[in-house]
């Protein structure tokens, strides 16, 4: 599950960022060590990779650039390398088999198979939950089944920003097929309770889908903790390339009715990967995941005998306690510019939100801030966030939406006091 930390001391939090090895980090991944000292506060639309990743993408290009199933070395290689990517993302998500993983594009890519699939089989139970704090590729992927005969029912956020199971309890019945939600909210950084939506869920008989895209690179992901049946995740949000992977419960998987050629197997996960996959970036996931695993090992006890699970899990627990300082800090700056803050705002509820800060300041539109920040070579995001549902919930408008500061591992609290520097400009000419 989802370890809290929310009772935590400002002088804890002080404690474990000292003790976290950022510039150590940060000397790992090239594009931090340019000459214009950029700074990337987008990272929720895409994060940076370390030199492991971008080493292990050229040398496929250069080593094994062929298709997959042939005959000869290089293609072979190919094979081994897909084979060992599926092995490093089980290991990431604590995955029981790795014929549960599957490679391709990106998230929605893969909700948008399984909401087609689905509905060729949604049978009595007709009713799909949706949530309106989520990223618009899990909602309006389901919202299509509505011309195969699905039914709809809405999981409202409440005003405290945060999605509550006892709200989705009444939504549910024997009619409901499936929850699909977040783990993380991209725009706000809420962090959902899915291990007790499984819980319910699975009591009603209904499945849940889970978008993990923006949780990922924040905490660890446990697929046998959460519980639930299906897990996507953005693998360039997670410090590799552009591409995307689905986890499914292997009897969920093996019931799916997908799009296959006769020839293929009718099997996961031959029958979720059609056509051909981006190789090389399955390449860089494998090394992203052997990176984490790098930095747990860094963090892990003198003498300890771990397995690669648990210096994965060490590297994600170090991750999540050295970002409760950065929300801590952001959280602060925002509130000291009297800016409004949309989601989970108390510093004593860290444990419930990711680094992902959403706000606006006020009578300044959001796009000017963002440009100010861009002159001064730190990178934040405007707008809706693909998440224009939510942005109506929060009373914004889809056009300009609002700011979002999305920060990681590797970003340094001197960044965070460059970023308050420029919001401070705009408070002086108040």
């Amino acid at each position: 599950m989802i370890k809290s930390n929310d009772q935590q001391s400002d002088q804890q939090i002080a404690t474990q960022a000292r003790a976290f090895p950022v510039e150590d980090v940060r000397a790992l991944f090239p594009a931090l060590k340019t000459s214009d000292d950029f700074v990337f506060f987008d990272n929720a639309a895409g994060a940076q990779a370390p030199q492991i990743v971008v080493d292990a993408v050229i040398r496929h290009l250069i080593e094994c650039n062929v298709q997959r199933g042939g005959r000869y070395g290089r293609s072979q290689k190919v094979d081994a390398t897909i084979a060992r990517a599926r092995q490093s993302v089980a290991d990431f998500l604590n995955a029981g088999d790795p014929r549960e993983v599957s490679f391709g594009m990106n998230a929605t890519s893969f909700i948008r198979l399984v909401s087609l699939a689905i509905g060729q089989s949604l049978g009595e139970r007709r009713e799909i939950i949706v949530s309106d704090m989520d990223h618009e590729a899990n909602i309006a992927t389901w919202l299509a089944l509505e011309r195969e005969g699905a039914k709809f029912q809405w999981w409202r956020m409440r005003e405290d920003g945060g999605l509550h199971v006892e709200d989705l309890e009444p939504l549910l019945s024997s009619r409901t097929r499936l929850v699909a939600c977040t783990v993380a909210s991209n725009a706000t950084g809420s962090i959902v309770d899915v291990a007790k939506v499984a819980r319910v869920a699975h009591a009603a008989g209904a499945e849940v889908f889970l978008d993990c895209v923006h949780y990922a690179p924040h905490g660890p992901i446990d697929v046998q903790e959460f519980g639930c049946d299906y897990l996507v995740c953005s693998g360039y949000k997670i410090f590799s390339p552009h591409m995307g992977f689905l986890w499914g419960r292997r009897e969920v998987l093996d019931r799916l009715q997908t799009f296959r050629e006769d020839f293929i197997p009718n099997e996961a996960p031959a029958k979720i990967e059609v056509g051909t996959c981006v190789y090389e970036n399955i390449a860089g996931m494998d090394a992203a995941v052997s990176y984490l695993e790098s930095l747990g090992e860094r963090l892990t006890p003198n003498g300890a005998r771990d397995s690669r699970r648990q210096r994965i899990v060490r590297a994600m627990e170090g991750i999540r306690d050295y970002e409760a300082s950065l929300s801590r800090e952001v959280l602060q700056v925002l509130a000291d510019y009297g800016a409004d803050v949309y989601g989970i705002r108390d510093p004593v509820l860290l444990a419930a939100r990711a680094p992902t800060l959403l706000f606006n300041l006020p009578n300044v539109a959001p796009r000017t801030v963002v440009e100010k920040l861009a002159t001064a070579g730190i990178g934040v995001r405007d707008g809706h966030m693909y998440a224009p549902r939510l942005m109506r919930r929060l009373g914004l408008s889809e056009e300009t939406g609002a700011v979002r500061a999305s920060l990681v591992h590797y970003n340094t609290l001197g960044e965070i006091h460059r970023f308050a520097s420029v919001l401070g400009d705009f408070v002086k000419r108040r």
